[in-house]
């Protein structure tokens, strides 16, 4: 007979199950590149972010796209601190270097506004099936998250 496993205090998050299912692969190498864009304003604050965008990285090569020759020049001169900032926020040494490039940081990551949707109320019958298939879940926490994940579903179809 299989063993069981130890009973999890919580739910595992979405990031932790990707890397443990991809930690070999090279999309979980792909992963761990993604952080990179999710560290950036923290490792180099507001003022160099809004001028300043990753756009790629290859090799431990992280090429960033900046606005304007100044703002080159200057980062230049903070490419190691920049560099150390990010790998302590990834947690281990990913980027070796960085290429800085002229463009347009903007352009990169439009920033187009999602229409707003409206969403229809749940009917009775409704909240009595969400409640009926969620009747089984002990944990009050995953109970919860399991009613709103399966109401934003329903009001969305």
């Amino acid at each position: 007979m299989a063993e069981k496993r130890a009973k999890m205090k919580r739910p595992a998050s979405i990031a932790d199950l990707l890397d443990e299912i991809f930690h070999d692969k090279p999309t979980g190498k792909r992963l761990k590149e993604g952080k990179i864009w999710l560290v950036w304003e923290r490792a180099v604050g507001d003022q160099i972010a809004a001028r300043a965008r990753p756009s790629g990285f290859r090799d431990g090569k992280l090429t960033v796209t900046v606005d304007n020759s100044p703002w080159m020049q200057q980062l230049t001169y903070l490419k190691k601190e920049i560099i150390e900032k990010i790998n302590g926020n990834i947690g281990e040494e990913m980027v070796k270097d960085i290429y800085l490039k002229a463009g347009n940081t903007h352009s990169i990551y439009p920033q187009t506004p999602s229409p707003q949707k409206t969403y229809r109320l749940l009917s009775p019958e409704e909240l009595q099936l969400i409640e009926e298939r969620s009747s089984g879940i002990c944990d009050p926490e995953l109970k919860e998250s399991m009613f709103r994940l399966m109401s934003a579903h329903l009001k969305r179809n």
